[in-house]
């Protein structure tokens, strides 16, 4: 199977970021992949409050987008904001679409660290989200996260449980001391937690003065195999970094290392049973995976 990243640099302008949306798209499809991805917040890149760009989730923006997967024949993930139902914030959703596709997954892990906040204006998601994308060896069940998702395993191994083979993470990471080497140990790391591929595509480095105002991306985007090596990888600028997946030997990594078979519940049934301080911190952490599980 033939994927995409689409490492872009985005604007603040949502018909300029559509058209490179549509740009890399065709590209994608010439060169034969089945799943193109782009990263978070491509509709707009962060740096203008996200409520001024937020659109329905069947509006203009994310029309053009499904008619753009339309025309080329696969399925395209990227980002966008969509107005929660619950209060005056936003979603940080990714549209996903294409042939036998139309889903969308509302980031559940909100990036409140390293100084942001960014619950105070985007509303959590609840439900973690696997798609199937037909590919030239058969359908194939993709799980979603969004940027700090990487750093919770837990979801990932919902979404292996679920069925994934290949886990997106869609990001616009922030710069820093360390956290480029972040970003590309986490999603080997995942990958290694999960036994599935995990492809990591980011936004561009938009250089030192835009990357001054928060989480605007540092590109690096890469694709881990399930034994967590790399198979791909980009540097700091725009580029479509094609990969081919060996789903076989992704299959047969689990079979070999297994710990998605030999995971224990013993864990988690200790925990139940601590103390309440442990329980509190429990408590604190995001409940949409386990409740989603629940479900």
């Amino acid at each position: 199977m033939r994927i995409a990243l689409a490492q872009i640099r985005g604007s603040t302008d949502p018909a300029e970021n559509l058209d490179l949306v549509e740009e890399y798209t065709g590209r994608a499809a010439e060169a034969g992949a089945s799943l193109v991805l782009f990263p978070e917040a491509t509709i707009c890149r962060f740096g203008v409050p996200p409520a001024e760009i937020a659109e329905p989730f069947d509006g203009p923006w994310a029309s053009a987008v499904r008619g753009i997967a339309a025309r080329a024949g696969v399925v395209v993930v990227a980002g966008m904001y969509v107005p929660s139902d619950d209060d005056d914030r936003v979603t940080n959703t990714l549209i996903a679409t294409g042939p036998g596709v139309d889903a969308r997954y509302d980031k559940i892990h909100l990036y409140d660290a390293f100084g942001f906040s960014e619950s105070k204006t985007v509303a959590p998601g609840r439900d973690p989200v696997v798609i199937t994308v037909e590919s030239e060896s058969g359908p194939v069940k993709v799980g979603l996260t969004l940027c700090y998702d990487i750093r919770f395993p837990e979801l990932y191994v919902e979404l292996a449980e679920r069925g994934a083979e290949i886990i997106t993470a869609h990001a616009s990471w922030g710069n820093g001391p360390g956290k480029i080497d972040q970003w590309t140990l986490l999603a080997r790391a995942r990958a290694i937690d999960t036994s599935t591929v995990v492809a990591a595509v980011g936004q561009a480095y938009p250089g030192d003065e835009i990357a001054a105002l928060g989480p605007t991306g540092v590109g690096h985007s890469v694709v881990a195999s399930a034994l967590g090596e790399v198979l791909a990888s980009a540097g700091a600028d725009p580029q479509l970094l094609m990969c081919d997946i060996d789903l076989e030997a992704a299959r047969a990594a689990r079979q070999t290392v297994a710990v998605m078979h030999n995971r224990s519940e013993a864990v988690r049934s200790s925990r139940e049973r601590s103390s309440p301080a442990v329980r509190s911190s429990r408590e604190r952490s995001s409940p949409a995976v386990r409740s989603s599980r629940e479900r």
